[in-house]
Formats: C-alpha cells, sequence, structure tokens
C-alpha cells in the first residue's frame, strides 16, 4: 500500500473528517511550500496525470495516511469496459509514480458522507439532482410480491383453467393431465430457473426478457427476439381482450341482447375494453398494480367458490349434468382416459394446454419497476410457477372426482338404482344417461360441457368473474409488457426507425408513446375479431424466448467465463439446454408451420443485426464462446505441425500509424483478408514514460480505424529508444504459438539520400534483421510515395508542419499532432487508394529472378483471386539463356502447371545479362557518389579508420567488387520500363545485399534504381528461401 507520513495538518484542513485531497498531502510532504490555501469550490483537473478524478484521495483507515482507498460501491458502479477507472479510486500511476504538486491543479478538501456498509443509501440509478432543483419523486418501484408472484400467477392463469382443463380432464384421465400438466411445469420451472441465474448475474434494469437475453447472448439474438417478444404481447393483448369479449358476448346472447351482431359485438366490447386497459396503464404503474390486485382477489373468490361447490351436496338438477360431489368410483373411471375425437391425442391435448403454463415472464418484462430485481424475480417467478401448478393440479384432480364424462342435462333420465338396460357409472347414482352416451348427444358432463367449474360452483356468476379476471389481468399483463420491452429495444437503437418510441416520461420513466403503439396494434387485431390463425404464432414467439432464455444461462455456464457468478445457485447447464430442447420441440408439436414462420423472422432480424454491426458492448456470452474458441483453436495449432501445403503469408506490418500509410494497409489487407494473420505495427520513438500514455491513447482509436476500413487485423505498438530495436521486439514478440508472423512487410525508404545516415542504417538493418529471424521480405513502393500524414494534418490544420521526415520508412516514429483522439482517429475520412478500386484488364507482372522458395508468385496470385484483381492476366518473367529460350520457356510452364497457379503466360529474358544504356549508368554512378570514401584502392585497415563513425561510405573495393551486381539493376530497370510501365502491379524479388559486404547507401542504390519511373506499384519480394509452394499431395 502507497504509504503517506502522518503529518500535522493545518487546522483549516480539520474539517476534512479523514479525508483529504492531494494537494493537501503533497503540499504536507513539500515541506519547503507550506500549506496550501485550497479555495471554495476549486476543482480538480482529473486529465492531470498525478491527479485523482474524486475529491478524496486518502483516508485514514488504518491510522496512517494513505493515498489508496477502501473498497466502496461507488468504485464498481457504471463501470463497463477492463480498462475503466472506478469514480474516486486512484490510479496505478497515482500510487505507482512519483506524485508532483501542481499549483493550477489544487482541489479543496470535501467531507464525504460515511456509509456504514459502503452503498448508497439512495437508490443505485438514482441521478444527481441539479443544485437549486427540487429532488425528484421517488419512482415506484415494486416488491417480489405485488411485482412478480401475483402478476406471473394472473398472467399463467386464463381461460384455459376455466373452459377447457376440465375437457382435458375428461378425455386424458386425471393421470395422464397430472402428467400434461407436469410435463409443462418442467419446461417453466427449468424456465424459471434459468431466468433465476440471469437475473442474479449482476444489476437488472429495465427491458424484461429482451434485455436478459440480449445482455447475455448479446445483440444479435437479442435484438431480434426482443422485437417479436414485444409484437408477441401487443398481439397477446388483443388475444386475451376477444376471450374476453367472447364471454360477454355469450352472456348478451343468452339474454338475447346483442348490440349489433355477434361478431360485431365481439369487435366493439373488445375496443372499449382495451381502451379502458390502456387508461390504467397510462394512469401509471401503481394504478395499474392496484387493478391486478383486484383481479387477482376476484380469481381466488372464485377458486374458493368452485372449491366450496365440490362438497355442497349435489341438486336433482347438477346431477342431471353430471356433478355427484366426491365418489371414489367416479375419481376411479375419470383416472384414466377416453379418447375421443381429433383432437383425442395425448400430444393434441398437450399442445391445447401448454399455452396455460407460459406467462412466467410478466414479472421478469418489469424488470425496471421492480425494487430489487435480482431478488424478487427468482423468488416471485418461482413461487407462481408453484402456486399456479398446484391449482392446475388440485382443479384436475378435483373436478375428475366429482363429475362423470357423460351427462343428459335432463331431470327426466333419473332412474332406480339397479334398473335393467341401465348402462355406465351413474346407474349407480340414480341416473340413466345411457340413450345420450350411446349417440354421443349428451350436451353436458366433463367430456361435453365446457362450463363444468360454472355448474360445479357454488354461485356460477363468480366463475364468471373469474374468467373476466383472469382475460383481463393477462390483457394488462401484456399491455404493460409489450411497451416496457420495446422502449428498452428502441433505445439501444438496434435497429431503424424506432427511437422515436424509446422517450420516457414520469417519475417511472413510462413509455407513453409505446403504450399508445401497442394500443393501435391490439385494436387492429382486435377489429380482424377471428384470432385463431395468428395464435399458434404467437404462442411460438413466446417459446422462442424460453428457448433461448434456458440456452443463453447454458452458454454462459458453458464458456466459463469468470463473470458468471449468478448468486442464484439452483440452476443446472445441462437442465437448461435440456429446457431449451425442449421448448424448441414444443414449438413443432404445436404448429410445425407457426414455428417455422418464427424461426425465419428470427433469422431475418439476427441476420439484420449480424449485417449493421451495432456498435454495442454488453460482455455476452458470446464474447465469452469466442475467446474459448480462439484458444482452443490456438493452443490446438501449436499441437500440429506445420506443412508447405497449409502455408499462408502472416504480415507483419511496419505501417506506424496504419492512419498515416492506407496503401501498405489496403496492400497487405487485400491478399490477407480472411486467409491469415495481419498485424499493423508501430513503433513510439522517445522515453517510455512520455510514449506510454500515448501508447494507451491511440491503439483504441487505431483499431476503430482498421475496422472502419474494413481490413480484418490486429493493431500492436512498442515504446523504444529507436526505430530498429523497437522493430526487433515486434519481430521476436508478435503473434501467438502458429499464428505468428512469417513476412515483413513495410513501405520503400524515398528520403534516403536526404535522411540522417543514422536512419538510413536502421532502415537495412530492419530487413537484415528481419532475414536473420527467418522472415520473408516484402517492400512496397509507389510513386506518390505511402505517408499521407502530412496531407491529413494539411486538411485538419492548416498551419500544420510535417514531421521532419514524413517518409522515414515503413514503421514511422513520431505521431503528427492530432492524431491521438481515438473518436477523431476512428471518424477521419478515409483515404482512397489504387488498392481499393477496380483494375481492370492490365497485367500483374511478375519478374520471378531468383528461387527464393516461391512467395514472389504466392503475393501476386492470392491478389489475383480477389474481386478488384480478378481481371488482371498475370505474366511471369524469367531470366534464360538466348539459345535455350524454348526449353528454359517449357520448364517454367511446367512447374508452373505443377503448382497449379494458373499462370500460362511466360515471358524469358535473355537480354537481362546485357550491358545497361552509358547514360543510365551515369546516372547510378552519380546516384551513389555523395556516399563514396574515393579512398583510391587502400588497404583494409586504412579504409575501416577513413569509414569510423559513418559506415554507410562505399569503399572504391566494394564498388568494383559489387559492379555486375548494380550493373543488372540498371539494365532489369530499363526491361521493366519496356515490359511493365503499363502494368496494374509489378512483382520482382528482392535482391539480397550481404551482411558486412553491402554498405546501406549501396543497398538503397540498387533499390532505387530497380524499381525507379515505374507508374504501377511495385512490390520487392523475398521468400525466407524455403518452400511455400508445393506440387505434392502430401
Amino acid at each position: 500500500m502507497a504509504e503517506l507520513p502522518v503529518l500535522e495538518l493545518p487546522a483549516a484542513l480539520s474539517h476534512c473528517s479523514g479525508r483529504f485531497t492531494i494537494s493537501t498531502l503533497l503540499g504536507a510532504e513539500e515541506g519547503g511550500r507550506g500549506p496550501y490555501a485550497a479555495t471554495e469550490g476549486a476543482g480538480c483537473d482529473s486529465a492531470h496525470p498525478t491527479h485523482l478524478s474524486g475529491s478524496t484521495l486518502c483516508t485514514r483507515t488504518f491510522g496512517y495516511n494513505t493515498v489508496d482507498v477502501v473498497p466502496a460501491y461507488e468504485h464498481y458502479a457504471n463501470s463497463k469496459g477492463v480498462g475503466d477507472a472506478g469514480k474516486g479510486r486512484p490510479s496505478l500511476a497515482d500510487l505507482h509514480s512519483i506524485l508532483k504538486p501542481d499549483p493550477g491543479h489544487l482541489c479543496a478538501p470535501v467531507a464525504e458522507p460515511q456509509r456504514g456498509n459502503g452503498l448508497p443509501e439512495a437508490g443505485p440509478e438514482e441521478a444527481a439532482g441539479e443544485p437549486g432543483r427540487a429532488p425528484a419523486p421517488e419512482p415506484v418501484r415494486f416488491g417480489w410480491v405485488k411485482g412478480v408472484m401475483i402478476r406471473c400467477m394472473l398472467n399463467i392463469w386464463g381461460v384455459i383453467l376455466y373452459l377447457r382443463l376440465p375437457w382435458i380432464t375428461a378425455q386424458a384421465g386425471i393421470a395422464l393431465t397430472w402428467l400434461i400438466i407436469l410435463m409443462s411445469v418442467t419446461v417453466t420451472t427449468i424456465t424459471g430457473l434459468s431466468i433465476s441465474a440471469i437475473s442474479t448475474n449482476g444489476k437488472v434494469k429495465s427491458g424484461g426478457t429482451y434485455f436478459l437475453i440480449s445482455r447475455s447472448l448479446g445483440p444479435e439474438l437479442g435484438g431480434s427476439i426482443g422485437l417479436i417478444f414485444a409484437f408477441a404481447n401487443a398481439v397477446a393483448v388483443a388475444m386475451h381482450t376477444v376471450g374476453f369479449a367472447e364471454t360477454v358476448r355469450d352472456l348478451l346472447q343468452e339474454h338475447n341482447s346483442l348490440i349489433v351482431d355477434p361478431t360485431n359485438d365481439i369487435r366493439i366490447i373488445g375496443v372499449v375494453t382495451v381502451t379502458v386497459l390502456l387508461g390504467i396503464s397510462l394512469a401509471g404503474m401503481e394504478w395499474e398494480a392496484k387493478a391486478q390486485i383486484l383481479f387477482f382477489l376476484v380469481i381466488l373468490v372464485s377458486f374458493i367458490n368452485y372449491l366450496v361447490g365440490t362438497v355442497i351436496p349435489a341438486t336433482a338438477e347438477k346431477q342431471a349434468k353430471g356433478f355427484f360431489s366426491y365418489r371414489a368410483d367416479i375419481f376411479a373411471q375419470n383416472f384414466v382416459p377416453s379418447w375421443r375425437g381429433p383432437e383425442g391425442s395425448f400430444f393434441s391435448l398437450f399442445s391445447i394446454f401448454f399455452p396455460s403454463a407460459t406467462g412466467i415472464l410478466a414479472g421478469a418484462n418489469i424488470s425496471g419497476d421492480l425494487k430489487d430485481p435480482a431478488v424478487a424475480i427468482p423468488k416471485g417467478t418461482l413461487m407462481a410457477i408453484f402456486w399456479t401448478t398446484v391449482s392446475y393440479l388440485v382443479l384436475s384432480a378435483t373436478i375428475g372426482a366429482c363429475v362423470v364424462r357423460d351427462a343428459s342435462g335432463s331431470l327426466n333420465d333419473s332412474v332406480a338404482v339397479g334398473s335393467p338396460g341401465c348402462e355406465g357409472l351413474a346407474c349407480s347414482f340414480g341416473w340413466n344417461f345411457t340413450a345420450c352416451a350411446q349417440r354421443q348427444s349428451c350436451r353436458y358432463g366433463l367430456s361435453n360441457y365446457y362450463q363444468s367449474m360454472s355448474m360445479v360452483s357454488g354461485f356460477g356468476p363468480l366463475i364468471t368473474a373469474g374468467i373476466f379476471g383472469a382475460t383481463l389481468s393477462s390483457a394488462l399483463a401484456c399491455l404493460v409488457s409489450a411497451p416496457k420491452v420495446f422502449q428498452c429495444l428502441c433505445r439501444d437503437q438496434l435497429y431503424p426507425l424506432i427511437g422515436f418510441f424509446g422517450k420516457g416520461y414520469g417519475r417511472n420513466n413510462e413509455p407513453i408513446r409505446g403504450y399508445m403503439l401497442t394500443y393501435v396494434i391490439a385494436v387492429g387485431f382486435i377489429l380482424i375479431a377471428e384470432l385463431n390463425a395468428i395464435a399458434p404464432i404467437i404462442s411460438n414467439f413466446f417459446l422462442c424466448s424460453y428457448a433461448l432464455i434456458n440456452f443463453s444461462c447454458f452458454h454462459a455456464s458453458i464458456t466459463n467465463s469468470p463473470g458468471w457468478r449468478p448468486s442464484f445457485r439452483y440452476y443446472s447447464k445441462w437442465a437448461a439446454l435440456f429446457g431449451a430442447a425442449v421448448s424448441v420441440v414444443i414449438m413443432f408439436l404445436l404448429t410445425w408451420w407457426a414455428a417455422l414462420i418464427a424461426f425465419g423472422i428470427v433469422i431475418f432480424l439476427l441476420g439484420y443485426v449480424l449485417y449493421k454491426k451495432p456498435d454495442v458492448n454488453w460482455g455476452s456470452s458470446m464474447q465469452a464462446s469466442s475467446y474459448n474458441m480462439a484458444l482452443n483453436y490456438s493452443v490446438g495449432l501449436s499441437e500440429v505441425d506445420e506443412h508447405i501445403k497449409n502455408y499462408r503469408p502472416q504480415c507483419l506490418v511496419l505501417t506506424g500509424p496504419p492512419n498515416f500509410r492506407p496503401a501498405l494497409v489496403d496492400f497487405v489487407g487485400t491478399f490477407t483478408k480472411n486467409l491469415s494473420l495481419m498485424l499493423c505495427g508501430n513503433v513510439l520513438i522517445g522515453p517510455r514514460k512520455q510514449k506510454m500514455p500515448e501508447s494507451r491513447l491511440t491503439a483504441d482509436g487505431h483499431t476503430k480505424w482498421l475496422m472502419k476500413r474494413k481490413i480484418k487485423a490486429f493493431y500492436t505498438d512498442v515504446v523504444a529508444e529507436d526505430l530498429r530495436s523497437g522493430v526487433q521486439m515486434l519481430i521476436q514478440a508478435a503473434g501467438l504459438g502458429k499464428m505468428r508472423p512469417n513476412i515483413l512487410a513495410l513501405g520503400y525508404k524515398r528520403n534516403w539520400r536526404t535522411a540522417s545516415p543514422q536512419s538510413l542504417e536502421d532502415y537495412v538493418g530492419i530487413l537484415h534483421d528481419a532475414f536473420d529471424f527467418k522472415y520473408g521480405v516484402c517492400l512496397l513502393r509507389m510513386k506518390e510515395g505511402l505517408n499521407v500524414s502530412r496531407v491529413m494534418q494539411a486538411h485538419v490544420n492548416p498551419m500544420f508542419e510535417a514531421a521532419e521526415h514524413p517518409e522515414e520508412n515503413g514503421t514511422g516514429g513520431r505521431t503528427a499532432p492530432g492524431t491521438a483522439d481515438p473518436a477523431t482517429l476512428a471518424g477521419e475520412q478515409q483515404a482512397s487508394t489504387v488498392f481499393q478500386s477496380e483494375q481492370g484488364k492490365k497485367t500483374i507482372d511478375i519478374y520471378w529472378l531468383f528461387d527464393d522458395g516461391g512467395l514472389t508468385l504466392l503475393i501476386p496470385y492470392l491478389l489475383g483471386r480477389k474481386k478488384r484483381w480478378r481481371k488482371c492476366k498475370i505474366r511471369v518473367f524469367v531470366g534464360g539463356q538466348i539459345n535455350r529460350m524454348d526449353e528454359e520457356r517449357k520448364a517454367i510452364v511446367s512447374l508452373l502447371s505443377k503448382f497449379r497457379l494458373g499462370f500460362h503466360e511466360v515471358h524469358i529474358l535473355p537480354d537481362i545479362n546485357q550491358k545497361p544504356r552509358p547514360e543510365h549508368i551515369k546516372r547510378f554512378d552519380d546516384l551513389i557518389a555523395p556516399f563514396r570514401l574515393n579512398d583510391g584502392f587502400k588497404d583494409e585497415a586504412t579504409v575501416n579508420e577513413m569509414r569510423q563513425g559513418c559506415p554507410w561510405k562505399i569503399s572504391d573495393e566494394e564498388v568494383d567488387k559489387n559492379r555486375a551486381k548494380s550493373l543488372r539493376q540498371v539494365r532489369l530497370n530499363e526491361i521493366l520500363l519496356d515490359y511493365s510501365r503499363d502494368a496494374a502491379l509489378v512483382a520482382i524479388t528482392l535482391p539480397i545485399g550481404r551482411k558486412g559486404g553491402c554498405p546501406s547507401s549501396l543497398y538503397m542504390a540498387w533499390l532505387e534504381t530497380l524499381s525507379q519511373d515505374l507508374r504501377p506499384p511495385v512490390i520487392l519480394t523475398r521468400g525466407n528461401q524455403e518452400n511455400v509452394l508445393t506440387f505434392y499431395c502430401q
């Protein structure tokens, strides 16, 4: 821990309560300066490297002063990136570096309220109010009972409970009905456990199901499921409202009081009902919660009314309809199935019942309105599943023990017990339903009468009230859920044209615009008045959500991410995977065509988000999975021996700042894209202490610049005292395992004649270093040059003066002013280069003069496979003798055909060894003249003494010894100008200068002479003399 000595502080600072600013501490440390006079309201400049962004930099925690602070909630709140510094926590520089007082950055000691548990007193999402303004009213927050359990129970209970469960019991029998219930509940329970795990793995905000899935699986799946889930909830409002309207319409028909006609009555009642529900929702979450409690009480009363009715002795009228109170023989008969009609099968009944087990997401969907979502969602959801399951099991068992399957409803069918000709269980109770049972014309009984619960209950209208409560509560829950989910989706801006609906109003941030949109969608579907076609699709949308929630839990668990630490422990990743698989199976069991439509919509929306690549980072499990896969594959690669067939040109590109040399970046990016590794290297020259902050600041911006340019590459930089040592670091340390560069790509040094001699020596030394480390070398020269930093800075700032040597090298040791801001780097205008344009029907000319292992052939071949270069014809030029031209051409064509490169045009250069023209020889001599020692062929010791301190100088003996090689470069340039003046690209084998035998200035003169006066880009390539091409299959 960084300690500071305990000093006597001025009395004026006694109000600090043990916390002091860094200015105070530094003032105490610097004895000669005396105490600082801090003024009221003085602020800290957090940009200063040795000043903390908070006001408290010292605490008396352990009896002495320390810059370190104790752990606190504020240090971790709202942190997203790995590098985010916690608010109020000292940076590493504050603890590690030497702190120097700066009178311009003084901070007044500010007393802070101490909290016993280290947590904020107010809600964590509460925004700080402005000075002088009244604090905003507290938003309404709900606990687990009112906010989740009751809401989920109401959404799970529906008309199926009242109208279809007795009929399912009659068809499947009590035993199989329980199996259907338990199978359905198994899926929802597993999903509930998955929701519980996800919702307790960090702070849950508003957005419900969409928030949970998107923050776990990422925006691609989260966005698609969020959109269809919000739409499904909006249409579910119409479905539940139409269910209510149909019940009301049936009551009106019984009393001959139809408003218009049966269909239009549903529309009128439905629109009026949904309008009233909208009014309740707009009144605020508090009023909506009160309405839900009212519906909950109505349903409870209806249940109690039903249970009381089962123990009341049956009247003759009820007995005629098949109700005889609890009887063991009725229970025994109804315990086994009795399949009837086209829907008389287990899976048909399962598909009818399963939607009544859904609705478990109602509580999670209002996660932003819960006091503590991490506690409320698990507890409330699982308790809702438990109690609704108990209610379903009790209802099926009790009604199956009280009511026979067939009854006529006629009081005239009563007979004496034991009467002849009477068949069926009712005969033992004094009723003969044989006639209608045989004709299958009975109107009553469990198998025929959907209103059996109403008939059994003590007071029938209360069951109708329960149906009203179940339908209206479900409609209201969906009406609230859809806008809440949609609002979060709109704010994330994953899809266009929906941001308008993300605005919130009032203390609860209510999505009023979302409510209105949901209302319009619901009214539209209510006016259709026939939802049988759309209902299966909606059910499948909900099942999609279940499947993805379970998969989210499984995927987060299987990736072993350290960030997956749910406080809810009672879940299993394999159970979650099972739940996801079963949800998909159930989708196809319910309605296969609806499942296909749901999958099609999800895939379409998924593809859109994948194409758009939204700029969001939520730390999803997909990111963790990508890391795991990359790590496993990288380790796996290390276990496999390399093979020539799998050789890939993996390039370390000395770009400097990549935006300074876009042509070099585009050239290498073109042939490495989706094929091999590309690493952009930058050497920051200068003191480490000075350059490290610059490195941290610019790295992210350069990476974003590459992404914006659609270059698939990594960026890395090193801080070094000089260029050559920095490149040596990159060459040795770049890459991982087998994912290591094997080619050094750099730009040609245009200003070598005017640059400092040491920079010239460093440049040629870098090439020697590459060969020493068994790298191939690819050197790019363009007539207009590579470095565009001067143009860029003149565009940004007309008064800018460029660096001393803007074309110094392919790495660029200096960073020009104005390029340090990452946002500026990523947002700057992209420079266009020749490698981004269509090349047309030009030629790519390869001068394969020396056998380097085939790299000179391979790079142009990879370039020619790309779309912009595909129309170019590739020509290969090789040296040869004039009297053996045909034989040599056939040999090269045969060799190239074995390589399967598709190069068919081969030219033999018989005049390659001819003497160049005198004027060109003179031009070369003039080029090297400034760099000659002019020693007059003195002995080696004298030459070394004359060359002391200037190793780039060329002795007369070296000129004479390398004369033939020098003239070859002059002659090759003449040939290049003759054959390739109009080519799209020229690739030449790079000549090698022997270490210690060829001064750097002479070597640069060779490269200058070889490639001068050429309009097309020239790439000088030399492999590491190991094969990169093979014509064998193994």
